[in-house]
Parts: C-alpha cells; sequence; structure tokens
C-alpha cells in the first residue's frame, strides 16, 4: 500500500515536445523544438520527454540539439516496447530510456496481438538492452486504467525487478475520476516512483493528476496549455494554480506564464490550432 502524501515537494514531466505535440495541425521544428525546451528547463522543469527517436533521423537530430541546450532537465525519449525503439534511443544519447507497456488485454490483444506472458518476455529483454549501455530505464503503462489489477501489479513487480526507477500509470483514454485515481494509486507498492499520466477526455486530467500525487505518485506529467491528442494532457500551469500553498514543483507560477505568452506563437502558429 502506497502511503499518502508526506511530502510536498513534486516533480514535473513535461511531454509538450512528444504528447503535446499529438495534437491536431500541431507540428514542431527542431528550431522551436530546442526553443521550448530550453524554455522549460530554465523554469525548473525536472524531465523532458523530446519525442520518439524511432520516427527517423529528423527526431535523433532534435534530441542532440536539446540535450546540449538543457542545463539541469534531464531528456526522456519514448519509446515502443521493441529493440529497434531501443536501439535508435542510445545512438540519440537521451539521459533516460522510457518503454510503453501496454498494459490492458484490449491492447496486448488488437495493438501487439500477444500474450501476457509474450510482454513480460519482450520487456526483458528491453530493459537488458538499456541496462547494457547503462542508461536510466522508466516504464510506462499503457492503458493502466483499464488493465486487470493483477496484471498490473506483476507489471510494477517485474518494473522494479528490472531495474526502473519509475513507473508511469497512465489513463490512456481519460476514463479516471479523481476517487479512482486516489483508490488506484494509492494500493500501489511504495517501493518505486510513480509517475502519473492523464488526459483530458472527460476534463479531469489536472483533478486527476493532484489526486495522483496526493496519493502518492512523486511525478506528474504535463504539458504547456494542455495541448495533446484528442482533448490534452494536464495543463501545467492549470496544475500550479490549483495546488498552490498545498504542493512544490520548484516551478514559479509567474515565469511559467510570462514564458506561456513567449512561446505561443510557436505552439499556436497553425491557423488550425488555437488557445
Amino acid at each position: 500500500m502506497r502511503c499518502k502524501m508526506t511530502n510536498r515537494r513534486k516533480y514535473i514531466v513535461d511531454t509538450t515536445l512528444r504528447d503535446g505535440e499529438q495534437s491536431p495541425g500541431m507540428a514542431f521544428s527542431i528550431r522551436e523544438k530546442v526553443t521550448i525546451a530550453k524554455s522549460l528547463d530554465a523554469l525548473g522543469v525536472s524531465r523532458i520527454e523530446a519525442g520518439t527517436p524511432a520516427m527517423g533521423r529528423e527526431e535523433c537530430r532534435a534530441f542532440e540539439k536539446i540535450k546540449l541546450a538543457c542545463q539541469k532537465a534531464q531528456i526522456i525519449s519514448w519509446n515502443r516496447m521493441n529493440l529497434g525503439d531501443i536501439s535508435q534511443s542510445i545512438d540519440c544519447g537521451t539521459d533516460i530510456i522510457h518503454v510503453c507497456v501496454p498494459a490492458s488485454d484490449l491492447l496486448i490483444r488488437e495493438k501487439l496481438r500477444t500474450t501476457r506472458s509474450q510482454v513480460l518476455e519482450t520487456l526483458s529483454a528491453c530493459a537488458a538492452a538499456i541496462h547494457d549501455e547503462k542508461r536510466e530505464l522508466t516504464i510506462g503503462l499503457e492503458d493502466a486504467s483499464r488493465a486487470d489489477w493483477d496484471f498490473v501489479v506483476l507489471l510494477i513487480e517485474t518494473a522494479r525487478d528490472l531495474g526502473a526507477t519509475t513507473l508511469r500509470f497512465s489513463d490512456t483514454v481519460g476514463i479516471m475520476s479523481p476517487s479512482l485515481c486516489k483508490a488506484t494509486i494509492s494500493r500501489i507498492p511504495d517501493n518505486i516512483d510513480i509517475e502519473v499520466h492523464m488526459h483530458n477526455d472527460l476534463g479531469m486530467a489536472v483533478a486527476n493528476s493532484i489526486q495522483g500525487l496526493r496519493s502518492g505518485a512523486k511525478y506528474a506529467d504535463s504539458t504547456l496549455f494542455g495541448i495533446g491528442e484528442r482533448a490534452g494532457n494536464c495543463n501545467l500551469e492549470h496544475l500550479l494554480i490549483a495546488t498552490q500553498g498545498q504542493l512544490d514543483f520548484g516551478i514559479s507560477l509567474d515565469e511559467l506564464q510570462w514564458r506561456q505568452a513567449d512561446l505561443k506563437s510557436i505552439i499556436y502558429k497553425n491557423k488550425l490550432t488555437y488557445a
């Protein structure tokens, strides 16, 4: 059982450059990605999920430039659960290699066309490849909010045994409520750091993120302006406003607001998108 919040200090994983770029009409050049990453780094964001190296050489070039531009933030690469993705992330020099593991039977059956046992076997092979290169491993449970709880627990135990430093619990289709989030996150064993990744399909990404943090999560994923696929992700500004005096992310709300104002012309440069 995960202990309730005893430490106000929490951390942001910004996914503007990965999940945020999946918004309709959203696409950033390398220069724009570097500008956004530098601003997030200066703001005090702990980790920046900068994209998916498996998308190709252009994405890897962006990673290399982002890594050089950022002084403090750790740079994360997002990967499907396969060795090809892992190899490209290693080549890009990313700090943290994140492996996305489909957790629900629906995704295992329809997306991967495989079995639970094969998921565990493939995950072990990916983890070994990452550790061979002495990179930090984090593991994400895709569609965890619709997964069988016993299998979720097995995946969490496997992640810990494979040396993952952080376990991302993803409400991939945005169906959770704060009460369900509290009941779920508080049940996770406290021997691995938890990160919550919430989508806004029902308008509760911020509320669910707050509840996840209060229930023991150390990290919350968010984006600038709350951009992201479908209805978006947890809005960083709204998260900071709603938790003022309660949680400490090491980020100034005033600074975030003026930095967002500077970045708005980049993020909303396409007329098909709007703030």
